[in-house]
C-alpha cells in the first residue's frame, strides 16, 4: 500500500470550512484548516480523487521540500540541493508560480526567474542540457511559497486552477467563478432536496454547479487533463478506477433545476455551457425578468443568484436592488433567497433584513453572501400561530427567527 503525503488544498477566503467538510467526506486524513487552504493526508489515488471530486478547491499543492533562506545566494543553494532529475528530463518543460510574503525577497518574478536558474544549472552541468520553460502547457508545474525566511516547494498537482471544471465555453460580462458558485451553495445549504431558481442565471454556472451538487457528480469530471497527467509515475488505471468509484456514487435528482435571464444571448449561452455538463436533463433554462415572474412550484424554493452589481452597467442600481426585495416579497413566499453582490450600498436598497450575512471576494471585491427568508403570509402571522401550536411555556426558543447569527 502507498505510503500517504501531505498535500495542500488552495480555496477563496471564507471557504475554509466547507472544502475540510468536503476533505473529510472524501476520506481525507490530518484535515487542518488555515487561511484561504486545508492540509490533508492521502496516496496518490487520493491525489486524483481531490482533484476530481472537490468543489471548493482551486488547486491541489503536493509540498516536496522546505528550507531557509533569507537571500537570492541561500534561495539559490536550497533548490540546486534537490535532485530535479527525479521529477523531470532535460527534453521536458516546465514553469514556476511563486507567491511572496517576506522582507527578504520583494518580487516573485525574481524569485521565479533564481529557482529556474538553480534548475537549468543543475541539468546542465549534469547532463549537458537542460529543460525549457513553457508557461502554457509544462510538464511539470512548480509552486514556490514563502513566508518571511520559510521556502516551501511544492508540485502543482490541478494545472489550470480547478475552477475550470469543462463545461463553460461561452461566458457573459464577469462571469461568477465556478468554485465561488460552488462554495456559495454549499454555505447556503443546498443538498438537492428542495426546487432550485436561479432568477439572473447569466452564462448559467449557479445552475450547473447546483445540479452536480443535487447528483453528487464529481465537480471536474468534465475536464481534458490534470498536470499530474504528465508526471513520471501516472497510473492511468488507478485514475480511471477512482473516476469509476465516484462516478458510481451519483444519485437521481427529483426536484426542478429552473434559470431565468432577460437577455437571449445570455439564455443561449446558459445551455450551451449546461449541454456541455451534460446537465440538461436536469436543469430548464427560460428567457424572462425576474422581476415579472412568479413563484411558480408549491413547495419551498431555494434562490441563489449574482445580481449586477457594476455602476458602469445601464442600471440604477438603488432602483434596481429595490426591484430584488420588492419581488421577493410579492411574489416569492416560502422561499429562501441567497445573493452574492460587492455593490454594498445597493443592498441597502433590497429593504429585506437579511438572516444571514456573509464576507466573501468576488474576483477581488469585498462582496457579501445575504440570506433573505420569504415566509408564507407576513412573518408576524407565522410565529404568532407557532406560539398558539406550541403553548406559552418554552414557545419563545422554538419560534425565534434568525438563530444562525451573522458572520
Amino acid at each position: 500500500m502507498e505510503d500517504n503525503f501531505k498535500m495542500v488544498a488552495k480555496t477563496f477566503f471564507g471557504f475554509e470550512e466547507i472544502l475540510a467538510k468536503e476533505l473529510q467526506m472524501l476520506g481525507a486524513q490530518n484535515v487542518e484548516q488555515g487561511v484561504r487552504m486545508v492540509s490533508f493526508k492521502g496516496d496518490k489515488g487520493f491525489m486524483y480523487k481531490a482533484n476530481l471530486a472537490l468543489r471548493t478547491a482551486l488547486k491541489i499543492l503536493k509540498p516536496i521540500y522546505f528550507f531557509k533562506a533569507n537571500n537570492e545566494q541561500a534561495l539559490y543553494k536550497g533548490i540546486a540541493s534537490m535532485n530535479w532529475s527525479k521529477l523531470l528530463n532535460a527534453n521536458q518543460t516546465f514553469v514556476i508560480d511563486t507567491t511572496v510574503h517576506s522582507e527578504y525577497f520583494n518580487h516573485s518574478e525574481f524569485v521565479s526567474q533564481k529557482c529556474k536558474d538553480a534548475i537549468v544549472d543543475q541539468f546542465r552541468e549534469r547532463t549537458g542540457q537542460r529543460p525549457s520553460i513553457d508557461k502554457v502547457h509544462p510538464d511539470l508545474r512548480i509552486n514556490i511559497h514563502i513566508d518571511k525566511d520559510q521556502v516551501s516547494v511544492a508540485l502543482d498537482t490541478s494545472g489550470n486552477a480547478l475552477n475550470q471544471r469543462g463545461y463553460r465555453t461561452a461566458t457573459n460580462i464577469a462571469p461568477i467563478n465556478e468554485v465561488l458558485a460552488a462554495g456559495i451553495l454549499l454555505l447556503s445549504g443546498w443538498d438537492g432536496q428542495t426546487d432550485f431558481l436561479d432568477p439572473m442565471c447569466g452564462s448559467g454556472t449557479f445552475l450547473a454547479e447546483a445540479a452536480m451538487i443535487a447528483c453528487n457528480i464529481p465537480a471536474n469530471i468534465n475536464r481534458k487533463e490534470f498536470a499530474f497527467e504528465k508526471w513520471n509515475d501516472w497510473d492511468n488505471d488507478l485514475f480511471d478506477a477512482i473516476s469509476d468509484s465516484l462516478l458510481k456514487r451519483v444519485r437521481e435528482f427529483h426536484h426542478t433545476i429552473k434559470g431565468y435571464d432577460k437577455a437571449p444571448s445570455a439564455v443561449q449561452k446558459a445551455k450551451d455551457n449546461i449541454k456541455n455538463a451534460n446537465l440538461d436533463d436536469y436543469i430548464t433554462i427560460e428567457e424572462n425578468n425576474f422581476f415579472d415572474t412568479l413563484k411558480s412550484s408549491e413547495g419551498k424554493l431555494h434562490i441563489v443568484f449574482n445580481p449586477p452589481y457594476d455602476e458602469r452597467l445601464d442600471i440604477h442600481m438603488e432602483e434596481f436592488y429595490k426591484n430584488i426585495g420588492d419581488t421577493l416579497k410579492k411574489n416569492y413566499p416560502g422561499t429562501n433567497a441567497w445573493m452574492i453582490t460587492a455593490n454594498l450600498e445597493a443592498l441597502k436598497y433590497v429593504g429585506l433584513k437579511p438572516s444571514r450575512k456573509i464576507k466573501l471576494f468576488n474576483a477581488g471585491l469585498e462582496a457579501r453572501l445575504v440570506k433573505y427568508e420569504m415566509y408564507e403570509g407576513s412573518k408576524r402571522t407565522k410565529f404568532a400561530s407557532a406560539t398558539l401550536s406550541e403553548g406559552a411555556d418554552g414557545a419563545a426558543e422554538k419560534i425565534s427567527p434568525n438563530l444562525d447569527a451573522s458572520l
